[in-house]
């Protein structure tokens, strides 16, 4: 299943009412790893391509948005810990996810030092002089790898991680 860019993303919720957030190009400013930070985890191109699917690579480290639905993560609800598909570093604990059906997986924070953000400003918004707050989204990498978790957006009143199954391995703590 291809991933959608996020500018897709934001267009179908917006016009369904989903997300409370303007239908704007989201696609990641500086793909993953491509940025002037030092990560402690580098690999090359060819090392991620055989790690990730084309599916995981395209939103890991290109910054693309997975089908609403398509990751088994999405409405996933046992308690454990969710990790960063590209290095294994913790990034949520299901205590702090959010199920909504809207298709991703909602956390209302991140582990403690496990993500970096950065301003995503795309396309025409670029250029922009005079931006409204919501023309600018917060991309949350993961702070060991540079992969790309999600964003911070406003969803039902709240500043919430709306991130991308894809990107995230989950490990079932036991009772």
């Amino acid at each position: 299943m291809k991933p959608i860019t996020r500018r897709g993303l934001l267009k179908s919720s917006a016009t369904a009412g989903g997300l409370s957030i303007l239908a704007i190009d989201a696609n990641a400013d500086v793909p993953a790893g491509r940025d002037p930070f030092d990560y402690e985890i580098n690999r090359s191109e060819a090392e991620w391509r055989a790690l990730l699917s084309d599916g995981d690579y395209s939103i890991l480290r290109e910054g693309s948005t997975e089908i609403p639905k398509s990751s088994p993560l999405w409405n996933e609800t046992r308690e454990g810990q969710y990790n960063c598909k590209g290095c294994d570093l913790p990034q949520y604990s299901s205590a702090t996810k959010v199920v909504l059906d809207k298709g991703w997986l909602f956390f209302t924070a991140s582990e403690p030092n496990s993500q970096l953000m950065s301003q995503d400003i795309q396309g025409e918004m670029a250029e922009a002089v005079d931006l409204d707050p919501f023309d600018v989204l917060i991309e949350a990498h993961c702070r060991r790898c540079g992969s790309h978790i999600g964003h911070i957006l406003p969803v039902i009143g709240k500043a919430l991680h709306c991130v991308n199954g894809a990107s995230l391995n989950f490990e079932e703590i036991s009772t």
